[in-house]
């Protein structure tokens, strides 16, 4: 069974006796059933009766049943109600919108409406470039998605997407202050996707795509990318590539190893895998062997796929071929963003000493956690219940944030390089150790240095054209 956890958190409303040690009970009893007990309040008391919210992290739904029905068996004890908490901080959504400016009185009224808006309206008709200083454009992003490659849920849909995006949309306001709205689509036709964000792109200041299935997702990516003004980023591949960048600096920096040097195996030559392998190579990594289903890619084959053409072109110096489990031998570095479970502790055992292993598949790692940690020097997740969680909104706030500032069109190689950089500084030498090679995603300094690099590098950028 999973271990309980936040997203999996009930609060049970129950009847009891109001006897002294009824609520050391109830907390035993869910205890006893495997739930990780967080509150425990009295709301309502009677001579003779009680009634308690007992809150607390399970499994699953499955589980949650199982800690209900352990409640229920105590002797005068009923369960009235179990309320889903994940379910109750998305009921009508998690965003809203409120307005900037106050509307007190007529005057107000008059200057952001009629008849004194119509003065702002042909400043821009005149000069377009003005929306970005005189409309929400100036703050505000799109984060556009088919929902097609959802989280490790696949293609469930722009509906069931739309949670998803809105946690985004949050993280973009809470960690970097950019205003971002969910833009959904209802179509997996890769024309009509980029017809429609061309359409809607003069009202945001920059565009983050987001859980598009690849290979669509690069030429939706490089489309928009040519044809529209602003910004466009596609986090699936480049917030992945960012974060999992600083973080391998500062785990070679634990192990005392160079980028140059070492022998590095990516799984997984989807979006972000392809993304990765870009930027390690930008850093200076020689010895690259990407992995897809069929084992690594290599000089020789042949490839529909105009992405796996290039990583057979420019990774693999060594033209290994073989599958994963026989790339681990030897290596220095795993990098995954494949599948859950797809190597063992043998696997890891083989690779050479002080291993790196970034198993980042989620919610399922590609190797158990601990079992890794036998073996390699230094391990990292995507998960947030282990060390070392390699997330992307270390990267995605402050790189808008940043492009924003700078006010550029174009995301650049050197700007994720100097983003990732940013990232990795975050953890001073006197903090850094083989469980802490990435600062926490809490971090309130992390957005703003990451921004103050974009922001550099496109002034540096500038200056030399």
């Amino acid at each position: 069974m999973a271990n309980p956890g936040p997203g999996n958190s009930i609060t049970l409303r129950i009847d009891a006796p109001s006897n002294f040690s009824v609520t050391s009970e109830l907390a035993a009893a869910a205890a006893e059933a495997g739930a990780a007990v967080t509150a425990l309040d009295v709301v309502e008391s009677h001579p003779t009766t009680i009634v308690v919210d007992l809150t607390c992290n399970t499994a699953g739904e499955e589980h949650a049943e199982r800690v209900r029905d352990a409640i229920d068996a105590l002797e005068g004890v009923s369960v009235r109600l179990v309320s889903d908490r994940t379910f109750l901080m998305h009921l009508g959504g998690k965003l809203e919108v409120n307005p900037r400016v106050p509307l007190r009185n007529r005057d107000d009224l008059s200057r952001a409406y009629t008849p004194g808006v119509a003065r702002v309206c042909m400043a821009i008709a005149e000069d377009k470039s003005k929306a970005r200083q005189l409309t929400v454009k100036r703050n505000t992003i799109a984060v556009v998605t088919d929902g097609t490659a959802v989280l490790g849920l696949g293609d469930i849909g722009p509906e069931a997407a739309l949670p998803v995006m809105e946690g985004k949309a949050a993280l973009f306001k809470q960690f970097a202050n950019v205003d971002a709205w969910p833009v959904c689509l209802d179509t997996k036709d890769t024309e009509e996707i980029i017809m429609i964000v061309k359409a809607i792109a003069p009202v945001y200041g920059g565009v983050n795509l987001e859980d598009i299935a690849a290979p669509r997702c690069f030429e939706i990516e490089a489309r928009l990318r040519e044809e529209l003004d602003i910004p466009v980023f596609h986090d699936d591949q480049h917030g992945t590539a960012i974060v999992t960048l600083a973080a391998l600096r500062n785990a070679l920096k634990v192990v005392g190893k160079n980028f140059e040097d070492v022998r590095i195996v990516v799984s997984g030559v989807g979006a972000a895998g392809n993304a990765i392998v870009q930027l390690l190579l930008a850093e200076g990594a020689r010895d690259i062997v990407a992995c897809g289903r069929d084992g690594a890619i290599h000089a020789g084959a042949e490839y529909t796929d105009a992405h796996r053409t290039e990583l057979a072109a420019t990774t693999n110096p060594r033209g290994f071929q073989g599958t994963l489990k026989e790339a681990m031998v030897g290596a220095d570095v795993f990098i995954g963003v494949s599948a859950p479970n797809i190597l063992d502790e043998n696997d890891i055992a083989a690779m050479a000493d002080d291993a790196i292993v970034f198993a980042m598949a989620n919610p399922t790692p590609e190797v158990d956690p601990i079992v890794a940690s036998k073996h390699a020097a230094v391990v990292a997740t995507g998960r947030s219940d282990f060390p070392n969680q390699i997330n992307n909104v270390l990267a995605f706030p402050g790189v808008f944030r940043g492009l924003l500032d700078a006010g550029v069109s174009d995301i650049t190689a050197p700007m994720l390089v100097a983003a990732a950089e940013a990232i990795a500084s975050r953890v001073g030498d006197d903090e850094l150790n083989a469980s802490f090679i990435i600062p926490s995603v809490f971090d309130p300094l992390v957005a703003g240095a990451v921004a103050e690099a974009i922001v550099r590098v496109a002034a540096t950028a500038s200056e030399q054209e």
